[in-house]
């Protein structure tokens, strides 16, 4: 199902704000952009957000890294949005924030995806389904791109490299919850998984990356 121009640009402002209220309050994030949507004039519930977000005991633990694989492409097109004419497939916003160990929002941070189209099948020639970014002033990232397709030996995944300014690459990789082929992927690891939910125009995936910084 296509998202309107509108509905899209109010969930690129909304959906890492109720990320984080959701992570504060407990409440799911589902039931979050529910109310926000009855009023997406209403600017009550972000005014009511911590400048940072809220951290527990596990979440300054580093975020893995893994294997870049075959298909990455160096000098990526800046971009937030990977869609573009010919793209098929189900509609994916990923968003999260970039951390330091100390909870820190990091500011600036190059964050690079790439992923296969819903066939399975990457882009080796030119810049299909790749892109990087940087974080905003409150180490945010927002992706709006496709769930990637699955091909032998793999399960369904989402390569990413994140940088702090001046600091180390770490290059991973995200997975999907409630794969069939994450049991049977010998690189897959449970603690890169995204928290994924369905919504009316595709599915809302958040993670948030953890650098030694």
């Amino acid at each position: 199902m296509g998202w309107t121009r509108r509905s899209f640009v109010w969930r690129m402002i909304a959906v890492p704000a109720a990320a984080v209220l959701a992570a504060c309050s407990g409440r799911s994030l589902n039931d979050i952009l529910s109310r926000m949507e009855a009023t997406p004039g209403d600017t009550t519930t972000l005014q009511t957000l911590p400048p940072t977000p809220a951290c527990g005991d596990d979440d300054d633990d580093l975020t893995i890294a893994q294997t870049e694989g075959p298909y990455y492409t160096p000098n990526t097109p800046e971009r937030t949005s990977l869609l573009e004419p010919g793209i098929t497939g189900t509609r994916l916003l990923v968003t999260g924030t970039v951390l330091s160990t100390g909870c820190t929002p990091i500011a600036r941070a190059l964050v690079d995806f790439w992923h296969c189209d819903d066939a399975g099948v990457y882009d080796n020639v030119g810049y299909k389904l790749r892109g990087h970014q940087f974080t905003d002033d409150a180490g945010r990232y927002s992706l709006e791109t496709i769930v990637p397709g699955v091909y032998p030996g793999r399960t369904r995944h989402i390569h990413v490299k994140v940088q702090a300014p001046n600091q180390p690459v770490l290059t991973t990789q995200l997975y999907f919850p409630g794969e069939p082929a994450n049991a049977r992927d010998g690189i897959y690891n449970p603690a890169l998984e995204m928290a994924l939910q369905d919504s009316a125009e595709g599915q809302l995936g958040t993670f948030n990356f953890v650098l030694p910084v």
